[in-house]
């Protein structure tokens, strides 16, 4: 019986707590979307009396905000490109070619992974001085990419692990080539595990707002994640509803993006390669 009673205290308190957390991302979305919707929106939560677009309307009327969202489009899916490209074929001798030095490789691959961005940014600005790529969208790519692309590899190397070789080795004895057997065999049989890791990528992407920040001085090339700090002006006055509008926009590609990926990640994070060191 006391079993019984302690089991059912905990899992009140479990269910307790799951609602807290849920109240607690559950209220700036609500405000996020009421104030989206009201001229008059305020810091405080409520439901406008007077649903309007007008928010909407003054947001993609000012000058470089629509332009925001090509260039947030442009920098995330170049730098997803890159990153899948690159990871790919470093992650492929990594998971096929079993060594000391390719476990050694992995592991440092894990620790760049851990080193924050902000520890390096110095250097990496004097290095876009030196290649003349500050103020531009293609600089920005650059470093993005190098910053992903640790783990990224590590992923990839970790889902090419959950499929065996074997299938590989009979396609080579059909006569396909290392080149076909991983087009043909070794992407299609980990196409959730690919799914996962590109949604990572563009998420990150899409939402770096430190690296445009700081490297991009032309308004017209910053992204959307750099504009919605640029609606609040120099004395810290902002319109909460153009900056909820524009938040709410910034976020539909993101929810788009997950609707039509959420099956391939959660059979991605199931794979067995995933779980792998």
């Amino acid at each position: 019986m006391k079993m019984h009673t302690r089991k059912q205290v905990g899992n009140i308190a479990a269910y307790t707590l799951l609602i807290v957390i849920g109240i607690a991302f559950a209220v700036p979305a609500l405000w996020l979307l009421f104030a989206a919707f009201d001229p008059t929106a305020t810091l405080a939560i409520k439901i406008p009396e007077k649903w309007t677009l007008e928010n909407f309307k003054v947001i993609l009327e000012k000058n470089g905000m629509l332009r925001g969202f090509l260039n947030s489009l442009i920098i995330a899916g170049s730098t997803t490109l890159i990153i899948d490209v690159v990871s790919i074929m470093a992650a492929y001798p990594l998971s096929r070619f079993k060594s000391k030095a390719a476990t050694k490789v992995s592991l440092g691959l894990l620790f760049l992974t851990s080193l924050p961005a902000s520890a390096m940014m110095l250097s990496t600005y004097k290095l876009l001085v030196k290649f003349h790529q500050i103020d531009s969208l293609f600089g920005v790519i650059m470093v993005m990419s190098a910053s992903g692309t640790p783990y990224a590899i590590w992923m990839f190397k970790n889902f090419m692990d959950s499929v065996s070789i074997d299938l590989e080795e009979a396609a080579w004895v059909d006569g396909a080539t290392k080149g076909q057997a991983i087009r043909k065999v070794l992407l299609p049989l980990m196409l959730p595990g690919f799914i996962t890791v590109t949604t990572y990528n563009f998420i990150n992407a899409w939402g770096n707002f430190y690296t445009p920040f700081l490297t991009l001085m032309s308004a017209d090339k910053f992204p959307a994640s750099v504009n919605i700090y640029r609606l609040y002006d120099v004395h810290g006055l902002v319109v909460y509803g153009q900056v909820a509008a524009y938040a709410v926009m910034y976020i539909i590609p993101i929810f788009i993006l997950y609707h039509f990926s959420q099956d391939n990640m959660s059979q991605g994070f199931s794979m067995g390669g995933a779980t792998k060191g």
